[in-house]
């Protein structure tokens, strides 16, 4: 009898670490956010271009660089197919992060085409960054990416409004359209709209398509991603849908 309550404690402890484990990363990840110092993530960027090295690269590969949205697609690889990736998100990461390590992350990979997401970490209630610097910043990443790869496409999705942050969610429209409008005046800069497609019918995001913590894509958001972004560059890249 004393055999099997020790077992059932072992188990149990072990269903609540598990449990734990995801809150705990989301506070790392939320306590490395608040930073303005991008070398927070030096490990993470190590750790990412390890994985990346460790497994076959894609010549034509699209990159997929920015917060923990990219971190947390799960099912990134299947959801892009026939087109290959390689996954760079670290969470937390702001706008600036990704800026910072372009040249890691994106750069040496040659890819076919780099898929942006970052900014919602700038964006918080009583702490966000204006629209007009979000935009120089983001122009410096093209920047640092165009300096070796002046040629490659490069795609922004439009940052996404969620119930956590929706009370900042006319600054991000308006970081949006400047970003959009800025991309219009060049033919390999390109925006991605996926913002409405998250919304209910009462204007405000459905919170079936984020999970617990109100913030990050739930597989129902994921889904509404997939069909938007893949699509998009499939037409571009691919001279449109395949079966």
């Amino acid at each position: 009898m004393k055999r099997v309550a020790k077992i059932a404690g072992i188990v149990l402890g072990a269903l609540v670490l598990l449990a734990a484990f995801p809150a705990y990363r989301f506070y790392v990840e939320i306590r490395k956010a608040v930073s303005e110092d991008p070398t927070v993530y030096a490990e993470d960027i190590e750790d990412l271009v390890a994985r990346t090295r460790e497994g076959p690269v894609s010549e034509d590969a699209v990159v997929f660089i920015g917060s923990s949205s990219i971190r947390l697609w799960s099912t990134l690889e299947a959801d892009m197919q026939p087109l290959p990736v390689i996954q760079h998100g670290f969470g937390g990461a702001k706008l600036a992060d990704v800026e910072f390590y372009a040249e890691r992350l994106v750069n040496p990979f040659d890819p076919r085409a780099v898929v942006v997401f970052a900014g919602t970490n700038d964006l918080q209630p009583g702490a966000s960054k204006s629209p007009e610097v979000l935009l120089e910043t983001y122009r410096r990443f093209v920047e640092r990416v165009r300096a070796d790869l002046p040629d490659v496409p490069i795609y922004f999705i439009g940052i996404t409004p969620s119930p956590m942050r929706w009370e900042i969610w006319g600054q991000a429209q308006e970081t949006n359209r400047r970003v959009r409008e800025w991309s219009a005046g060049d033919p390999a800069l390109h925006y991605i709209e996926t913002g409405p497609a998250l919304l209910g019918a009462d204007g405000e995001p459905d919170r079936d398509n984020y999970i617990f913590d109100g913030l990050h894509l739930s597989a129902k958001g994921y889904a509404i991603w997939t069909g938007i972004i893949q699509t998009r560059l499939l037409e571009d890249l691919r001279g449109g849908p395949t079966s």
